[in-house]
């Protein structure tokens, strides 16, 4: 083995510490009970399993769970729907205006969410969707960002495939199912990996159109346990910290490949 091989796997073993430790250090603290926790202790004495049983106990943290996960999935699902078929029109499809009108679409990327967040509560209040999960997951359906990821994925067919295509029969919808999206495996994965993580860890939005138990999500649920009398018990709250981020997790392992090659694709030839 080279130096050069020795000193990449060095920095890269070193930036996986750093990483993970924050992770290692609240599993260590959701293992302790609160004696040790106000010690500073790094590592638990007597392992317990009692602040994963409290979390539950002191908020619906299940409820919040399924809601965060309901929402997530509904939020992935419409951007990669509307993406993907946004793409398709940018791409295969020749309207009047398609240049100006894409150029448009990715000045969206540049408005700030804070801009739009107003004037998106007011139509989700007038629709009478607070407190559901379409309040929480219709107004991100449409993300530029997804269009152009895909956008990009989708120019690299051949465009004589499509015309040979429409001499031969065969309806727009049909060519986009059966061969566009499955050559687009990656950046579709890529696409579903981020609005799902993004969608998860979303807290201001649901903390603007939600105010019951019932239709809260985990972000909210975790900034209730750290504002409630349990705020000093932090095996608790990390506890919880941990039951959160598993399903993410879970979902980065699984999609890493996918994910890594659709955010650099085109940017190496």
């Amino acid at each position: 083995m080279t130096l050069r091989k020795v000193v990449t796997y060095t920095l890269l073993v070193l930036s996986a510490v750093v990483m993970l430790s924050p992770i290692a250090y609240a599993f260590s603290i959701s293992l302790m009970d609160g004696s040790e926790v106000l010690k500073g202790n790094l590592i638990p004495r007597d392992v317990t399993f009692d602040n994963y049983v409290a979390a539950f106990e002191r908020i619906p943290l299940m409820t919040y769970l399924w809601n965060s996960l309901v929402v997530a999935l509904l939020v992935m699902v419409g951007q990669v729907v509307l993406s993907s078929l946004a793409a398709f029109a940018f791409v295969f499809i020749d309207f009047k205006g398609k240049g100006l009108i894409f150029m448009l679409f990715l000045a969206t990327m540049m408005v700030p969410w804070e801009a739009t967040m107003v004037p998106n509560f007011l139509t989700i209040q007038s629709l009478g969707w607070l407190n559901s999960v379409w309040g929480l997951s219709v107004p991100f359906f449409a993300l530029a960002f997804g269009t152009f990821l895909l956008r990009q994925q989708f120019k690299t067919i051949p465009y004589e495939m499509y015309e040979a295509s429409q001499i031969a029969g065969i309806s727009r919808f049909r060519f986009f199912w059966n061969v566009v999206l499955p050559v687009s495996k990656t950046p579709l994965v890529t696409l579903s990996v981020y609005s799902f993580l993004t969608t998860w860890n979303m807290y201001l939005w649901p903390l603007l159109v939600t105010n019951t138990e019932q239709a809260r999500t985990v972000q909210i649920g975790i900034k209730q346990m750290q504002s409630n009398e349990v705020a000093s018990d932090w095996g608790v709250v990390m506890a919880a910290v941990i039951l959160i981020i598993i399903p993410t997790l879970m979902l980065l392992f699984a999609g890493q490949k996918q994910l890594q090659e659709g955010l650099t694709q085109g940017a190496v030839k």
